[in-house]
């Protein structure tokens, strides 16, 4: 039976399949209505999600399948003070695949000690969020066509954010890569995440706490947002904030194809006035996540049927 705790768990080519399988899930949806009829997932949502849980749970409808589960800890068990692998133990025999979100990390890992089924994390923490970061790999190979040769630039809070951990990771695999780090001092892409993914692999980065200085050599701008509560003191936080809000006029000197993200939700790090711009992917991602999720779905309840 088979989990996915971390990206890392996928190696590049299982990711280039899911891929494939999300393409072909877009093109010929008919195929796929009924490929999960009479499975059922449960969604184990510790806090609070729209776009993950939603769309797990219509990627499940999708396929023909069924959902179970619950939005909030308040709503479960957990409340009573029931432990995640017993919760896991249970609902194992309620279902054939969980989707787990939890506030602490490793608790996904926990789970999946007790499961009989296998789970898929769904966001531990500041840990890991492996299905998003599948949901960025298709948005990039689809606006952009390749993985290889592509600069990467990930802006806001690269201390904090998960989605940027896992991504620079699942992008330090493919050849020509090279990441762009902007970000105020305070909010530095931890120096662990640096070594295993860029420094040990001989990948060529660089730093900067202005997004301007940097725009015109990125193909992929992925935006995140700078946490006001991240900061020691309300000035360093006045004087970097807008730095980092993106606006038409800061999107002057980028490429003509190069592609916003963002794993949303956003607060303000985006003006709406980019919405209308072709280079904004950050809603097409967000709709990508179904498809990717519909694919992963289908590779671990096959790889558990072996």
């Amino acid at each position: 039976m088979r989990n996915l705790i971390n990206i890392m768990d996928l190696s590049a080519k299982e990711i280039d399949g899911l891929i494939e399988t999300a393409c072909d899930i877009m093109k010929f949806p008919e195929k796929y209505e009924r490929a999960c009829e009479h499975k059922i997932l449960a969604t184990l949502f510790y806090e609070p999600s729209t776009r993950t849980r939603l769309s797990f749970e219509s990627a499940m409808l999708s396929l023909g399948g069924q959902v179970l589960g619950f939005s909030e800890a308040n709503s479960s068990s957990a409340a009573k003070g029931e432990s995640v692998s017993d919760t896991a133990a249970i609902v194992s025999g309620y279902c054939d695949i969980i989707a787990m979100r939890h506030p602490k990390e490793g608790a996904p890992l926990v789970a999946a000690q007790t499961a009989s089924v296998p789970i898929i994390n769904a966001g531990d923490g500041g840990h890991y969020h492996p299905t998003q970061t599948l949901t960025d790999l298709l948005t990039v190979k689809r606006e952009k066509g390749t993985f290889d040769n592509l600069t990467i630039g990930v802006c806001g809070d690269l201390k904090f954010g998960r989605t940027v951990h896992s991504l620079i990771g699942a992008m330090s695999r493919y050849e020509g890569v090279r990441f762009v780090l902007i970000s105020p001092e305070e909010l530095k892409l931890p120096r662990f995440v640096k070594q295993q993914f860029i420094k040990d692999k001989g990948i060529p980065y660089e730093q900067s706490t202005q997004l301007e200085e940097v725009m015109d050599r990125l193909d992929v701008l992925y935006m995140t947002r700078v946490q006001r509560e991240r900061f020691f003191n309300e000035e360093d936080y006045l004087r970097l904030r807008d730095s980092y809000i993106l606006t038409p006029d800061k999107l002057k000197s980028a490429k003509e194809d190069m592609i916003i993200m963002h794993p949303l939700p956003r607060v303000n790090e985006i003006s709406v006035e980019v919405d209308k711009d072709p280079r904004a992917a950050y809603f097409r991602q967000a709709h990508n996540g179904k498809y990717i999720r519909m694919a992963l779905i289908l590779k671990l309840l096959e790889e558990a049927k072996a």
